[in-house]
């Protein structure tokens, strides 16, 4: 029997579909191999990059701020060399052993640190502007993944006394306040950049180059004396506290240049220690507050008739026993008289003589003096903060609006404000500008009054420290003064309280006057709140020590011996 033939079984592809396969897999082959051509060849930077990254590095190289000095040359912000301490959140390796001690180290919880570390990946601050010798600590542990960044750190060696005229920088060196603030671009120096090769555990072991130099910040020569500020700052906290006032600040300027000597708050902090501080604490309030100045804007009332022709200093004003009826309002003096003299308005602080005098002005001739001593504008002194006060426009006062302006009620303003408008009587009618910084030329001023108004209202504040006016508490042993006292209620929620704001604003000698000192005392407790007791002691101190310190020859030298201040009290 045959046997059975049988049919092979067999497999076969359509060739369409062997051909696809081939060319799919050449087609991969030849992108690869351009991508590898492209790569290697025409951009072999590329990959050359990603390998430098591996190892190079560009570091920052740290730029020191500006010194800020005294007129004199006093350091009063200076940067010293401080270390941050950084890490990598993917590199860093920590035992639990490292991590107890890191924290330590960093003097932090363990739940605070890890709590940091575990956040995001890329880089975060472990401490900032440690002593360099604490840093070495952190880093002698051989962490790896952390990292020591070079820097500054900003100290002040005058610490509370400068600390609102000088001002603090941050955690990265800029300024946030006073005069690191306002000199930011100058004080603040360049980085330079250089290039690094570090191994696997971040250590720098070559210097590759320097790719840019560090330019260091410029230094700033204030027009402050640090000793006139560490006098200033001393009798103004001693009449806070013995008057137990919620606050107060004084400014002393050269009457002859506008250079600002002294500039102090109270209360104040220390900027080198700043934790926990308050907004209190850090208001520049010679500065950035306003208040309504009372009876130191009397001056310029009377100066306003002066220049109009409208009084001479013996023009008799009738005072109505003290009482002045405008409207529903009543305007009253504390010393009862039936008139007075120009003068005497003056001497006696008399607020319904100073309502007459303006009332016989037409208001755009008391405003007009206002603006031009300048009340109601920023003093321009490119101070972050400064206020310009507040002075409604002549246009819409009211008759008792302008009675109650005359004697400082109804407007607002800074204490540095005050005392740059006094210049005007202490350099034969011309207005300075303010400068912080020490200048050897004096910018020229603006002539606001004639030299003889402001001889003769000069005349009439110097009877104001005399036994019968409002402040013989600021008489200076061997020296002229003049000045004028300022007793202000407060405004609370647009109402008049019984709280009060004590001034005293004065210049010294009266012969040839050289410096302008202002005082303010806010909220003085007890009986005792007026600017002739609260703040004119302060400036007899403060002037009387100022004026010696500055060699200023006695123009009263038979004063000397002469009792300080008699027994009575005198109110503004």
């Amino acid at each position: 029997m045959k046997p059975v033939a049988r049919k092979k079984l067999a497999l076969r592809l359509e060739r369409w579909r062997s051909l696809l396969v081939q060319g799919v897999l050449l087609a991969g082959f030849a992108a690869m191999t351009a991508r590898a051509a492209w790569l290697q060849g025409l951009n072999s930077g590329f990959l050359q990059q990603k390998g430098e990254e591996r190892y190079s590095r560009v570091l920052s190289i740290p730029a020191s701020r500006g010194i800020i000095r005294d007129r004199n040359g006093e350091p009063l912000a200076i940067s010293i060399p401080a270390e941050s301490l950084w890490a990598n959140r993917e590199d860093i390796e920590l035992t639990p052993g490292q991590r107890q001690v890191l924290a330590r180290s960093l003097n932090e919880t363990l739940p605070d640190m890890e709590h940091r570390l575990h956040g995001e990946s890329g880089m975060v601050y472990l401490k900032r502007q440690l002593p360099p010798e604490e840093a070495q600590r952190v880093m002698d542990l051989k962490i790896p993944g952390v990292f020591v960044q070079h820097g500054f750190h900003r100290a002040y060696p005058k610490a509370n006394e400068m600390a609102h005229l000088v001002g603090f920088t941050d955690a990265d060196d800029k300024g946030q306040e006073g005069v690191e603030l306002a000199f930011q671009n100058s004080l603040e120096g360049v980085p330079g950049a250089r290039r690094v090769i570090r191994d696997r555990a971040g250590h720098v072991i070559e210097d590759v180059e320097n790719i840019r130099l560090p330019r260091q910040g410029q230094d700033l020569s204030l027009s402050v004396d640090a000793r006139i500020q560490h006098l200033a700052a001393r009798e103004l906290r001693q009449a806070v506290e013995s008057s137990h006032a919620k606050a107060g600040a004084a400014v002393v300027l050269d009457s002859r240049t506008g250079e600002i000597l002294a500039l102090v708050n109270s209360p104040d902090y220390d900027p080198n220690q700043r934790g926990g501080l308050s907004g209190a604490e850090l208001r520049n309030r010679a500065i950035t507050d306003t208040y309504e100045p009372g009876s130191t804007i009397k001056p310029f009332t009377i100066a306003a008739a002066l220049e109009a022709g409208k009084v001479q200093p013996d023009t008799v004003i009738s005072t109505h026993g003290g009482v002045l009826s405008i409207g529903n309002h009543l305007i009253h003096d504390d010393h009862v008289a039936e008139s007075y003299t120009v003068s005497e308005v003056i001497k006696h602080s008399s607020n319904v003589g100073a309502a007459r005098i303006a009332l016989s002005l037409p208001p755009v001739q008391l405003w007009d003096m206002f603006t031009d001593v300048g009340f109601g504008q920023k003093p321009k002194l490119g101070f972050p903060g400064e206020s310009g006060g507040r002075l409604r426009p002549y246009q819409n006062w009211k008759p008792i609006e302008q009675a109650t302006m005359a004697f400082g009620n109804g407007m607002t303003v800074s204490l540095l404000q005050m005392a740059r408008a006094y210049t005007v009587f202490a350099n034969d009618g011309i207005l300075r500008p303010l400068s912080l910084i020490r200048t050897t030329t004096p910018a020229k001023g603006r002539q606001v009054i004639s030299a003889r108004t402001a001889h003769q209202v000069l005349t009439m504040l110097e009877t104001v420290v005399s036994a019968e006016g409002t402040a013989p508490q600021a008489r200076v042993p061997g020296y002229r003064v003049a000045g004028k006292t300022g007793t202000a209620h407060k405004v609370v929620k647009g109402h008049y309280v019984n709280k009060y704001v004590a001034s005293f604003i004065g210049l010294a000698p009266v012969t040839a006057p050289r410096i302008i000192v202002a005082i303010m005392v806010d909220e003085p407790e007890g009986s005792r709140y007026y600017g002739g007791q609260i703040a004119a002691p302060v400036f007899s101190a403060l002037t009387g020590e100022v004026l010696q310190l500055l060699e200023v020859p006695p123009d009263a030298p038979d004063t000397v011996a002469s009792s300080h201040a008699p027994n009575a009290e005198h109110h503004t």
